[in-house]
């Protein structure tokens, strides 16, 4: 059945479908509505970010993840820093061919690319975010080094061909895989022997307990809050790296670290907490006053029919995924950073 798309790419019945993907009440979630999200993982993602894109950028930036804090940190450079890091440990350098799994609106591929001087290809199954990425790339003046293009990353190997990168990053993107096994093992046969797979991944850590209702009902708030169909257990990433063939160099939970400033500080909503002064406008749009005001106005840029139908209703789950996210980080069930980088074997 062909879907109404508006010139900016996005589909407004597949934004109004979101949220009907869970059950509102975690107790009454049963094993068919995980596996219905599982199969339909390119429709609940797409739904998710035709829906929360604008969002996203309006309220965190154009890179769609989190970062460690340094004291008197800006919130924007330690994106930029954590980012950076990802490419050194990958040990990134000039003319090597990287793939970005999952690339949003390309914010980590050209901070990436300008970082590295490595050449990018950001892949995104999502047309509204692509066109934001290019449109970002030329007025950077970086197209001729950052390149996006739509894919599917459960079928990279039929896209670009087997031994073909030297390099592939994701950054907080595979958890939405309807498996890591199956986007892995794509990684896996795109990259050439000895290459690098580098990936911020998105958990619930070995302390979490899926028997337990609250730690059940954590993830599923998780899950429904950032366009996620199954979270899973940090153990399980690691498994299926390895399964797959590749030989695990390094890995570490930086959410584990001992950070006097929390990761998830800047979803708290707590001005006083603000790193710098400008960084109190990035806070203060998650406290309560700045979600009255940003979802009250989403909703009536809806009614005038400005956003899609549905955006509201999305932008509602992000209230969700605020509150399951800090949750999850004060009680360390929840990681948005574990960091593993692998090698495939050359031989």
């Amino acid at each position: 059945m062909a879907v109404e798309q508006t010139q900016d790419g996005r589909v407004g019945s597949r934004i109004g479908a979101y949220t009907n993907f869970w059950k509102k009440d975690p107790k009454k979630e049963q094993d068919g509505d995980t596996k219905n999200r599982l199969d339909s993982y390119a429709e609940v993602v797409n739904g998710y970010y035709d829906g929360a894109t604008q969002l996203y950028e309006f309220g965190w930036a154009q890179s769609f993840h989190f970062s460690r804090f340094y004291k008197g940190e800006a919130f924007l450079a330690s994106l930029a820093r954590h980012e950076h890091y990802l490419s050194a440990q990958m040990n990134l350098r000039p003319g090597m061919r990287v793939l970005d799994v999952g690339c949003g609106v390309g914010g980590p591929a050209r901070e990436i690319a300008q970082f590295s001087d490595a050449h990018i290809t950001g892949l995104n199954n999502n047309d509204f975010q692509i066109q934001r990425a290019r449109k970002y790339a030329l007025k950077a003046g970086l197209e001729n080094q950052v390149e996006f293009v739509k894919g599917d990353f459960m079928k990279l190997s039929e896209q670009f061909g087997e031994n073909y990168f030297d390099a592939v990053y994701a950054i907080e993107a595979t958890v939405h895989a309807p498996s890591w096994e199956g986007v892995y093992s794509e990684i896996f046969k795109v990259l050439k022997p000895g290459g690098v797979f580098g990936v911020y991944e998105w958990c619930m850590t070995d302390d979490w307990d899926a028997s337990n209702p609250e730690h059940k009902a954590l993830a599923h708030q998780i899950e429904l809050g950032n366009g996620i169909p199954e979270m899973r257990p940090l153990r399980l990433a690691r498994e299926a790296l390895q399964k797959v063939g590749f030989e695990i160099e390094h890995e570490d939970d930086l959410a584990a670290r001992p950070d006097p400033i929390p990761w998830y500080y800047p979803l708290e909503g707590d001005i006083f907490k603000a790193q710098t002064f400008w960084d109190y406008l990035t806070v203060w749009r998650m406290s309560w006053s700045g979600k009255f005001v940003s979802h009250n106005f989403v909703w009536l840029m809806e009614f005038l029919g400005v956003v899609p139908s549905g955006t509201y209703e999305v932008g509602e789950s992000l209230k969700i995924a605020a509150e399951s996210l800090v949750k999850g980080g004060q009680t360390k069930l929840f990681t948005p950073m574990y960091l593993v980088i692998n090698r495939k074997p050359k031989n």
